[in-house]
């Protein structure tokens, strides 16, 4: 009986461990996506083996609507269908914190055909790029990276 109690204590874990949800979750519905509530861009810099912190990026309303944000940080937006997104964007300070002086706004338009498919998670980002940029232009991605590294 001895011999027996760590492997039924290993059974136990690993299917413990196996009944988590996993990272990316199923909890989109099919005819929805997830858009990021606020995302801010980084970049490595190989050279100085550190992060550049580049411009944050917060969705402010939805046709005019403060959204409902999911616990997770997302906004679940219908596929299909058009919205304006008002944004707001600021810098930050090599250390990451923001630079209040440098808050803009700007609109980005959601067209029908924008999100064909559902079930996925979408990242709306200040800017193409971390580094190097001015002002606050959102660009859509599906991932949480810049569209373009610096050179």
């Amino acid at each position: 009986m001895p011999r027996i109690l760590p492997f039924l204590s290993a059974i136990l874990i690993l299917s413990g461990c196996q009944s988590l949800p996993s990272a990316n979750t199923g909890d989109i519905p099919p005819d929805s996506i997830l858009l990021s509530a606020q995302h801010c861009l980084k970049e490595y810099i190989d050279d100085l083996d550190k992060f550049h912190f580049g411009p944050c990026l917060k969705v402010v309303s939805v046709n005019g609507n403060t959204p409902p944000v999911r616990e997770d940080g997302f906004i679940e937006l219908p596929i299909a269908t058009a919205f304006r997104l008002e944004t707001s964007c600021v810098y930050r300070h090599a250390d990451g914190t923001p630079i209040p002086a440098t808050v803009s706004t700007a609109a980005f338009q959601i067209r029908t055909d924008t999100f064909t498919d559902g079930g996925k998670r979408w990242y709306l980002h200040a800017h193409k790029q971390a580094r190097g940029v001015i002002g606050c232009e959102p660009t859509l991605a599906p991932s949480v990276y810049p569209t373009y590294e610096t050179n």
